[in-house]
């Protein structure tokens, strides 16, 4: 007599790990919910070992303390687990708390009670259109404290921005994209949902006239250097005032761009690294940026000299006269103070960078080289952001061609058939 064959042991940690009618695999286990109780997953795999290492990374994460997202969770519970133990390690901490707050204020009370596997594209529209039409004031209770219209009954009417509501959508996107790929959902609901598409932000960059103004008015100021080097090079501001000594090759005439500083929460003014992948770039200096940053090298050093004991060497090149870092948004309101002086209507610091672009546009520098010199990830990014002025770029070659055809301007003898 055959003995029966015996299934195999499960190894520690394993779980329950079964083939399904299907032919995949599906393990199951209890581990350490967002809400804090102890609660059933189940994980799936194309093969048996597929679904083991899934259920056993879970179970390893569960012991470690780590909350777990299950089928069951709230959207709320599910957030607030990927807030902290997800999006925390891969998002720039000043990212991090831009999507807390969206989190706190618009997703936990507009979908936070809903159960996260019987979440609907349907759930999702309905909550970004009432998002879109109702008073901030009224549903946060704003004017509360203030005892103030909404709260005696005169709503302001005050609605999220359509790109405040993308915003939103875009984190509820992410949060159960991660979902998805952790196997906890079968498909991303909120990608179903299409919103319109807001309005692209307006800026106003400076025209050529404005731009020679600007760096006129700049030569007086003790910022000179990074005013130019914004506008000649379209540089963040985070990239300006990160820079090192050792970044610039004032021979070669080089940058290399490397860091951001920003205010951050906890850190406070730390050096991060740049926006992205494609930030982290070397870029030609111009010629009178060479000249500025050379003056702002004697500057610094008469500065040091005056601060003696007081001054604290960061290396950096544009710093307090003390040699502490330039705060950013401090550097906001001299800007705003230095367009006054020159008489410059009032421009966003981030317009220089603008204005960078644009202007190198419009003498036909091509759209690749543009795309390097900011740090865009992307030629998307630049086509889309730019496309008003590839657009009456466009409409400029065109008429120039039909004057050429109507013979009303000729810069060329036209072409004969010997000539061809």
């Amino acid at each position: 007599m055959i003995a029966p064959k015996r299934k195999k042991a499960r190894a520690n940690g394993e779980g329950t790990i079964y083939q399904r009618k299907d032919g995949r695999w599906e393990a199951a286990g209890y581990v350490l919910a967002a809400d804090g109780s102890r609660k059933r997953v189940r994980v799936y795999g194309s093969t048996r070992r597929e679904a083991a290492d899934k259920i056993a990374e879970k179970i390893a994460n569960s012991n470690r303390g780590l909350p777990v997202a299950t089928a069951d969770s709230t959207v709320g519970d599910y957030l607030t687990y990927w807030l902290g133990s997800v999006a925390v390690h891969r998002l720039r901490e000043n990212t991090h708390t831009r999507y807390a707050a969206c989190v706190r204020l618009h997703l936990v009370p507009g979908l936070g009670a809903k159960k996260i596997a019987r979440l609907t594209a349907k759930d999702v529209r309905t909550f970004l259109d009432r998002l879109r039409t109702t008073c901030q004031c009224c549903t946060q209770g704003l004017d509360t404290e203030r005892k103030e219209c909404c709260a005696i009954g005169e709503c302001c009417q005050k609605q999220l921005s359509p790109s405040t509501v993308t915003y939103v959508h875009s984190v509820l996107k992410s949060a159960l994209e991660h979902a998805v790929r952790e196997d906890e959902l079968p498909r991303n609901v909120a990608r179903n949902v299409k919103a319109a598409a807001p309005r692209p932000r307006r800026f106003q960059p400076l025209t050529a006239a404005e731009a020679r103004q600007f760096l006129d008015a700049a030569r007086a100021d003790r910022l000179h250097a990074l005013y130019e080097l914004a506008l000649r090079t379209g540089l963040r501001k985070g990239e300006l005032l990160g820079l090192h000594w050792e970044d610039l090759d004032l021979t070669t005439g080089t940058a290399s761009i490397r860091h951001s500083l920003q205010r951050t929460r906890t850190g406070g003014l730390t050096h991060l690294p740049t926006k992205t992948r494609a930030s982290e770039r070397r870029i030609a200096l111009p010629t009178e940026c060479l000249h500025s940053l050379k003056k702002q090298q004697e500057r610094q050093d008469k500065e040091r000299e005056t601060a003696g004991s007081a001054w604290r060497d960061s290396s950096l090149v544009f710093t307090t006269p003390t040699g502490r870092p330039l705060d950013p948004a401090n550097l906001t309101r001299r800007f705003r103070s230095f367009l006054n002086r020159a008489g410059l209507r009032r421009i966003r610091f981030h317009d220089l960078r603008h204005s960078t672009a644009t202007l190198l546009l419009e003498q036909g520098v091509d759209l690749v080289v543009i795309k390097e010199l900011l740090g865009h990830a992307h030629i998307g990014v630049t086509a889309g952001v730019y496309a008003h002025v590839r657009l009456r770029l466009q409409r400029q070659a065109i008429n120039a061609l039909g004057d050429a055809l109507q013979g009303k301007r000729l810069d060329h003898p036209p072409h004969t058939a010997t000539d061809d």
